[in-house]
């Protein structure tokens, strides 16, 4: 049985609890049974916005007509750019590993970590296959995986997943894409902006419904134009033969009321990709030896500080389920390392917390959701403003859209946007809620450029607001 200070399962952003650790002078295990760097640098975020960005390449050149500039696209070297990333990814991967080997603070186990008592791992597959560590803290960091929904058949057919989509060396011919969420939405931009035919078969009536109503709406719609979109079917049965898989798709209802005379529609392509979210790595670790609860999903139980059940055991990230982004897990280790650390408790903070989307067009959104405010009979009043309205995004021929929401005290409850660099233009609007007052005036007193893009997210801030429920101007596209 070795003996640490510190242990961390998993080697994504638990990496950087671990780090602080050493840095204190405390022993560090650190376990990690794929690649170092975990899921957005290796499957995850770190391949797919290298990979967009080119699709973002390619779009522009083929708009290039629309402001009188003759470009033809004569080559795409789409194998060479696969493994292009794929290559830069493990490079990084290595580097992190070459750091902690070299590391005398750091013991790095290759393999799956079960616990078989407080505090107590055995690593299982992989080099150290039957080592035992124990450690007086312990940080359950495992991430999570793709969700395979229970489709009739699947096991019997080749699907892909975003880790087997990000290392395609050709696009398909036709994908068929099960799930109407962001990995869906990204990869189905991509895919056909590289010649890819793409439907895709979404449970929920729009795409992105975790984004802002208009927004998901207004982006739903931009994807009907572009791609095969059937919104409100669920995938029921998938099948294969000669190469082509055949996907029959039911209506789908939260309540489970579906009309009795609804059709079932049957889509076909060469490739799958199943993206209807992601599930915790918790199942693997045998959680219960070690004292540690998770909620009904499998979500590792914590409390505000981010303490499991068991005393000493810590837990962020995905497995957490909190919001699976990156910059969470990141937001989180800082305050794991605080409160584990630190001399007392912090809650972690979510409040102001942002999401994009890379597709195309992009989506960025923080704070409340329009549909949230109405439920919770909360007073706010909304106000859109558009791209086209604006100096810079007439230049661009950009559509899209920022919503701005606030409540009757002028307080930002939220924002939400839909079109060219959303991702960047949400920054300021979590910045004046996080380190301003929060409220519009820090927006629409800071000078902007004019004419950049900011201008869209001042003039949202500034605009008439009319009060929420009667308030039709987002309505128009």
């Amino acid at each position: 049985m070795e003996e640490y200070d510190f242990l961390v399962v998993g080697s994504g952003s638990g990496l950087d609890v671990a780090n602080v650790a050493a840095d204190r002078g405390e022993s560090v295990a650190v376990v990690e049974k794929g690649r170092l760097g975990g899921t957005c640098l290796n499957r995850g975020c770190i391949p797919s916005k290298q990979l967009l960005y080119r699709a973002d390449v390619v779009e522009t050149i083929e708009r290039a007509e629309e402001f009188g500039i003759s470009a033809e696209i004569t080559d795409v070297a789409f194998a060479d750019i696969v493994r292009t990333v794929t290559e830069d990814v493990r490079t990084d991967a290595e580097s992190i590993r070459g750091g902690l080997e070299s590391s005398s603070r750091h013991d790095l186990y290759d393999g799956e970590a079960r616990f078989v008592g407080e505090r107590t791992v055995e690593i299982s597959g992989g080099d150290d296959d039957g080592a035992r560590l124990r450690a007086d803290t312990v940080l359950i960091a495992a991430g999570s995986r793709p969700a395979i929904p229970p489709i009739d058949g699947i096991d019997a057919v080749e699907y892909l997943t975003s880790r087997e989509a990000l290392r395609l060396e050709s696009p398909p011919n036709r994908l068929v894409v099960v799930g109407g969420g962001y990995i869906a939405a990204e990869l189905s931009h991509f895919f056909g902006t590289f010649g890819s035919e793409v439907a895709v078969v979404g449970r929920r009536p729009n795409l992105l419904p975790a984004a802002d109503e208009a927004v998901a709406e207004a982006f739903t719609d931009r994807y009907r134009d572009r791609f095969e979109v059937h919104t409100g079917y669920e995938a029921t049965a998938v099948s294969e033969a000669d190469g082509r898989l055949t996907v029959e798709a039911d209506p789908y209802s939260d309540e489970g009321t579906v009309e009795e005379d609804a059709a079932t529609v049957t889509v076909t392509g060469d490739e799958l990709l199943v993206a209807a979210g992601r599930r915790p790595n918790s199942d693997t670790l045998n959680l219960d030896a070690a004292g540690v609860e998770t909620d009904a999903d499998g979500f590792v139980e914590t409390d505000e500080y981010l303490r499991t059940t068991a005393d000493g055991v810590w837990a962020l990230g995905d497995i957490v389920g909190e919001y699976l982004l990156k910059h969470a897990a990141n937001h989180e280790a800082r305050a794991v390392a605080r409160n584990a650390f630190g001399e007392g408790l912090e809650p972690v903070d979510y409040d102001a917390m942002p999401f994009a989307v890379f597709g195309s067009p992009e989506v960025a959104g923080v704070g409340a959701r329009e549909a949230d405010l109405r439920a919770a009979d909360r007073e706010y009043a909304t106000n859109t403003y558009r791209y086209e309205e604006t100096a810079r995004g007439d230049a661009m021929h950009a559509e899209g859209f920022v919503k701005a929401i606030v409540d009757l005290d002028a307080e930002i409850l939220g924002c939400h946007i839909l079109g060219p660099d959303a991702s960047a233009l949400i920054q300021e609007v979590v910045v004046a809620m996080k380190a301003g007052s929060g409220t519009v005036g820090d927006i629409r007193e800071s000078v902007h450029v004019h004419p950049a893009l900011p201008e869209i997210v001042q003039r949202a801030f500034a605009g008439q607001f009319s009060r929420g429920g009667d308030d039709h101007h987002h309505h128009h596209h």
